[in-house]
């Protein structure tokens, strides 16, 4: 793992992002905005996604280790402002309390089981900080107010990505190739991608030289790996293809 924050930290922020995806929402024009970094969504539908996530995740806590998560329940979801953030609020909360409960060594099921990140109630909890930060992101996109992220989180932000959605065993389909990414902030990762999947790890000075490199500050390299700001929104040097390659690469299929 390429950063290590504290368990109590991680909740901490869960709850500070999650206030304010709640401030996002409150502000906007109407619930039924839409969302310009998710097409087709409006704001009701990303509460709906991000409450709906929280509530199965603390499921999947809960439940401890499986072979298969729990199935997301269906429950109906208020579309009047007040009562939906109420309903988002106590999503938060079941999660928080599940992640409480069980403690960070916890095992439980988790989609990047394969990967660098532990399939266990630490990784869960760093993987919905970030899931929380970007989808606030999102909401005060929509309300026209966006709000700078901090930076700490967002350094994090982009290490995490790269340890779990850009962490695999399965054999990358092109040729050999190593991405750096550099934030302003002084913080720096590398990819290597080969025959044995795909590996994060810290940049060293005795890393192998760059196939493609991108620079940019924290949350702009964290919004480029989630898919909100384009190449065109970073400095990219090198071969600009391997990051295409990357973006389109489903490893899972």
């Amino acid at each position: 793992m390429t950063e290590s924050l504290e368990y109590s930290a991680l909740l901490q922020l869960i709850d500070q992002r999650s206030a304010a995806f709640r401030s996002a929402v409150a502000a906007a024009p109407s619930l039924d905005a839409p969302v310009p970094s998710c097409p087709e969504w409006t704001l009701f539908d990303l509460v709906q996604h991000l409450g709906t996530g929280q509530r199965w995740w603390a499921a999947i806590v809960a439940a401890g280790p499986a072979e298969a998560p729990p199935a997301k329940g269906a429950a109906e979801v208020p579309r009047e402002l007040e009562a939906l953030l109420a309903w988002y609020a106590e999503s938060n909360e079941l999660l928080l309390s599940a992640l409480r409960e069980a403690g960070p060594e916890r095992e439980c099921w988790t989609w990047w089981g394969a990967g660098v990140s532990p399939a266990n109630a630490w990784g869960v909890a760093r993987r919905r900080v970030h899931e929380v930060l970007v989808h606030t992101y999102d909401a005060q996109l929509a309300a026209g107010a966006v709000q700078p992220m901090p930076a700490d989180v967002a350094i994090d932000g982009v290490a995490e990505f790269l340890d779990t959605c850009n962490s695999t065993p399965t054999a990358w389909p092109h040729e050999a190739a190593t991405i750096h990414y550099h934030a302003a902030e002084g913080r720096s990762w590398l990819l290597t991608l080969d025959g044995t999947g795909a590996w994060p790890a810290p940049l060293t000075d005795n890393a192998p030289p760059a196939s493609a490199s991108a620079t940019g500050t924290a949350e702009q390299l964290l919004l480029f790996v989630w898919g909100r700001l384009s190449l065109s929104d970073l400095k990219i040097e090198g071969d600009q293809r391997v990051f295409e390659q990357l973006i389109a690469w489903e490893p899972e299929e």
